[in-house]
């Protein structure tokens, strides 16, 4: 039991640190930056041979794993029944909506916690495993041809948010280092253009990503309890399938300039759907090799930040922001420079974590989730 606990951690761990390696972009950068590399003119050699690599194995894959990790603990929560569920998502949407409005606007908390107080009661109401897992993929592929749609109504012409001018990069550039009032409006602005995403496209997949990763659970799958043989035929399989699914987009994108239309939208569809089957690689990955690098003492440090995952992700946010907005970096870096910064971020976690867990059981934010969701609740837990 405390294997496979262990390699659960170790995976949510990985997914805090993979969704570093895109967001680093997003802290350092104009928002525009974040899909498209051309959004002030053709970029350099390195900014698009690090877009292109991070475009193949990290962009939407580490989001969709830990997307799939929540719905799995969605499962295991549901013998606490519902008012601990709601109570504990609701406190997770908040906590969301703090953040992207307090600190950045690039927060996932808000869409987990709102797309999983939709999904819990499908997860409770799952016939079986296999239900749970076609039901997620039928949500999935909903939001890949919205997607599809979406690019084929779309006008030609992109928006200021896909090719900012001069001005708006400028602004932007302002109110972020500035903070106060200003940021606070702008980050609602952002937040509301999220929502609407959520609603209209991104909601589908998530929901979807959620399900699969519910009946991975009840199926034993994400619980470890297959060969490690089935796990290395499952990468194997689909590791090499989404890449060569991914790879002729990206090199389309390239091409085509990182024209709107087909960037924006149109060849995001092979790279949403090799994402998936990305995810679902990686962490037979995870579970394949596990007998092997279980006993590495970085592979156990990971664990840790997995246990910490709502904390790490949060500082994260912290550490990106000060530095970035607070101390004035933001705009001082291209891609590969931001790149370079991540190991440094992904330290920061290892100490906090390693420290603080050599006094306390768990994080701070989950401590504090925990009990507010026990006053919220009424639920008595006689163990934690």
């Amino acid at each position: 039991m405390r294997s496979r606990i262990a390699t659960l951690d170790f995976a949510r761990g990985l997914a805090i640190f993979g969704i570093l390696l895109l967001n680093i972009s997003a802290f350092g950068l104009p928002k525009a930056a974040y899909l498209n590399p051309g959004y002030a003119g053709v970029p350099s050699t390195s900014d698009t041979w690090t877009w292109a690599v991070l475009d193949a194995v990290a962009q939407g894959k580490f989001l969709m794993m830990f997307a799939m990790l929540f719905g799995g603990g969605l499962y295991l929560l549901l013998p606490r029944g519902k008012h601990w569920i709601q109570a504990r998502l609701s406190l997770l949407l908040f906590c969301g909506f703090l953040h992207a409005i307090f600190l950045w606007d690039g927060d996932i908390l808000l869409s987990y916690g709102l797309i999983g107080l939709v999904c819990w009661r499908m997860v409770r109401e799952g016939r079986s495993s296999q239900s749970l897992i076609s039901t997620g993929i039928i949500l999935y592929m909903i939001g890949v041809a919205v997607l599809a749609m979406l690019g084929l109504i779309s006008s030609p012409s992109p928006g200021t948010f896909w090719v900012p001018g001069p001005a708006e990069i400028q602004y932007e550039q302002f109110w972020k280092l500035k903070g106060g009032w200003e940021a606070i409006q702008n980050r609602l602005d952002l937040l509301s253009s999220s929502l609407l995403a959520v609603g209209a496209q991104y909601g589908w997949e998530l929901a979807g990503a959620m399900l699969i990763g519910s009946g991975l659970m009840r199926s034993g799958w994400l619980k470890g309890e297959f060969r490690e043989s089935h796990y290395r035929k499952v990468a194997a399989a689909l590791l090499p399938l989404s890449l060569l699914i991914q790879i002729p987009a990206i090199y389309m994108q390239w091409k085509t300039g990182w024209d709107y239309r087909w960037s924006g939208f149109l060849l995001q569809v092979p790279r949403e759907i090799g994402s998936l089957m990305q995810s679902v690689s990686y962490l037979a990955l995870c579970y394949g090799f596990w007998s092997v690098i279980s006993g590495w003492r970085l592979v156990r440090w990971i664990s840790q930040v997995g246990r910490m995952a709502l904390t790490n992700y949060l500082l994260q946010t912290l550490i990106c922001t000060t530095f970035f907005n607070v101390l004035g970096f933001f705009m001082h870096f291209d891609r590969l420079q931001l790149l370079a910064l991540v190991p440094l971020v992904w330290a920061g976690n290892l100490l906090f974590t390693l420290v603080w867990l050599r006094y306390f059981r768990q994080g701070p934010v989950e401590w504090i989730w925990r009990k507010l969701t026990l006053k919220a609740s009424g639920v008595e837990l006689k163990s934690a």
